[in-house]
């Protein structure tokens, strides 16, 4: 009797904590990588007409709108290329098949792909691969305009693949002025990186850049201290060119999941893996302790039981190291079920990371990578983030060191009887305190019993990313009455107090 006992409750603590795991947060980013390179992700292949690269799309942010996603970290430029117009480096390959050509019939890819996105309140964050110039070592295929042909002493070769030089001022200032276009000419909400630097090792590769290292060593004497000073600066200058430009533009860093381990530096993680610090140069935990990047998404697509990086281990590190700034976990949903590691055909694998991600308050949210992985719903795990974990819909983290003004509240919310069901309708509120405009509302609605919250997401019914100023509610219960509220949000994300309350 007592050995079943104890036997109950334990399946009685590990069910609660499994529904207190598995319930959905109202501030938790939630994202997906999509990748245009070597079309991944979007488009299917090269050589799609426009009408079915834009039904692709739409496909695509359907099914993840679906899932729960608030997120798209879209790859604009993939190889010093484009996926927009009006700009210095070429139209990419991936799209029609050839450098340099635009899509038949001509259309503008990321103008679409933003306002698609939010019609759907998903965010889009510009993902650039900032030094990567070409993808492999093919030049047949690279345009004649492409940057270089025009500038060829900007670069070195690695495996084959031209890759910009770090080390130079004006390849800096060209990366700089690319992707500044595309923060003034694009409602994008943010800038994303990878986490491609100076590139992984290779045996019997070689990084040329001894001579720009005499050139410009500013009196480093150490070549490697030199090259994270490069990337270091390029960080720092783009975080504060971009906010310059638009001070509600999110920038973030995808790095590797490993800074260092614990056996290169006593501040390291528990880990036995490769690392971001020695081998490609990159010093991602100094962006986010300096406050160089608003949010840091490192890739941990590891198991809970991988040996030399274990999951776990790794997310605690990042949670210990935010210093003030958002922390997302990247995880490797394209591993489900297509790797010998037996963990990754653990249907429950995943569902564990986002709950283990979910316990720790210094950690903000998740990123998949990638769109095809969770389209293709591998051991059902895009169902588990459609009913279990992205049940509800969540906004994005706020970033108050970015803004902490919240909107003034909507005014004179009003509800209506139609054939099709409620139509709640309100008033546009008053400038913020800041002067900033409301960017968009969220509807909340509560059974006629229940405390009006809006901290808990279960209620939320709607979000606009438009300042819309109605809403129809077809899913009420016709028998029922209810209570409805509506927030303003501003850019940011930062949200108001409720209207008036209705009761209909």
């Amino acid at each position: 009797m007592k050995h079943f006992f104890f036997t109950l409750v334990s399946i009685i603590t590990f069910f609660t904590s499994l529904a207190q795991d598995s319930l959905s947060l109202k501030r938790e980013f939630r994202g997906v990588w999509v990748a245009t390179v070597a079309n991944i992700d979007w488009p299917s292949k090269q050589g799609l007409s426009s009408l079915q690269q834009k039904n692709e799309w739409i496909k695509l942010l359907n099914a993840h709108q679906k899932q729960g996603i608030n997120a798209i970290m879209f790859q604009v430029r993939p190889a010093a290329d484009a996926f927009y117009p009006n700009c210095d480096e070429p139209w990419s390959q991936y799209l029609s098949g050839v450098q340099g050509q635009s899509p038949m019939p001509f259309y503008d890819p990321l103008r679409f792909a933003i306002a698609e996105c939010h019609k759907r309140n998903i965010e889009l964050h510009a993902w650039f691969n900032p030094y990567r110039a070409t993808f492999d070592s093919n030049v047949s295929k690279v345009s004649g305009n492409h940057i270089t042909k025009v500038k060829p002493d900007w670069f070195f070769t690695y495996q084959g693949k031209k890759l910009f030089n770090p080390g130079l001022p004006e390849v800096r200032a060209y990366i700089l002025k690319i992707i500044l276009n595309v923060v003034d000419n694009y409602d994008i909400d943010g800038v994303h990186f990878d986490d491609y630097f100076y590139p992984y090792a290779i045996k019997g590769e070689t990084i040329k850049d001894t001579e720009s290292f005499t050139l410009y060593n500013n009196g480093i004497a150490d070549i490697k201290k030199w090259r994270r000073q490069n990337i270091d600066t390029l960080i720092h200058t783009l975080n504060d060119s971009l906010h310059a430009h638009k001070s509600y533009l999110k920038f973030g860093v995808s790095p590797f999941g490993i800074w260092k381990n614990k056996a290169q530096d006593a501040e390291g993680s528990d880990t036995r893996g490769g690392d971001s610090y020695y081998e490609i140069y990159a010093d991602t935990r100094k962006w986010i302790k300096n406050g160089w990047v608003d949010y840091l998404n490192p890739q941990l697509y590891w198991s809970f039981t991988t040996k030399a990086a274990p999951f776990a281990n790794l997310v605690n590190w990042w949670g210990s190291n935010t210093y003030g700034r958002n922390m997302y976990i990247g995880h490797g949903a394209y591993r489900v079920n297509a790797t010998k590691d037996a963990s990754w055909r653990n249907p429950a694998q995943l569902g564990k990371q986002i709950a283990y991600v979910r316990q720790n308050e210094n950690i903000h949210g998740s990123v998949f990578f990638s769109s095809k992985s969770l389209i293709k719903n591998p051991l059902g795990i895009a169902d588990t983030l459609q009913n279990t974990y992205y049940k509800y819909p969540a906004l994005p983290p706020i970033m108050p060191w970015l803004d902490s003004i919240a909107p003034q509240s909507p005014t004179n919310l009003q509800a209506v009887y139609t054939p099709k069901g409620t139509l709640l309708k309100w008033q546009m509120p008053l400038l913020a305190a800041d002067k900033e405009a409301t960017y968009g509302f969220v509807v909340y609605r509560f059974a006629e019993d229940e405390l009006v919250d809006v901290e808990f997401n279960e209620n939320i019914k709607a979000i606009f990313y438009t300042p819309t100023l109605s809403w129809l509610d077809t899913s009420a219960n016709p028998k029922a009455k209810y209570k409805y509220v509506v927030t303003a949000i501003d850019r940011l994300k930062n949200e108001s107090l409720p209207s008036n309350m209705v009761f209909f």
